[in-house]
């Protein structure tokens, strides 16, 4: 039998909710590791947006952070996606990569 932490589904389930931090896990999903600045890049979005969205996902362990860079004085951190949840895969349409989530349009 699984145990089942809901605790953690519900914060996954949280961060879910907001448009952009899906864009940036279907955007990873195809990635073995990717930074914020180049998700920014994909997505055309601020990095500093980005980045916040990031470190969310990080804090609910939907992503992992693989590896560090040093780039011009500063890190530059890579990361990928850590979700296993069925139900959270689904939601991102990861489960089955020709299906775009239900009644969602790409430029949410």
């Amino acid at each position: 039998m699984t145990s089942l932490n809901r605790s953690d589904d519900n914060d996954l389930l949280a961060a879910l909710r907001h448009p952009l931090r899906r864009q940036i896990l279907r955007e990873m999903a195809g990635e073995e590791a990717i930074s914020p600045r180049e998700l920014s890049v994909a997505l055309d979005r601020p990095l500093s947006n980005v980045s916040y969205h990031v470190r969310v996902l990080a804090d609910c362990a939907a992503v992992t952070l693989v590896k560090t860079t040093p780039v011009r004085g500063s890190m530059q951190h890579f990361y990928c996606i850590a979700i296993e949840a069925p139900w959270a895969l689904q939601i991102l349409a990861l489960d089955d990569p020709g299906v775009e989530s239900a009644g969602e349009s790409p430029d949410a």
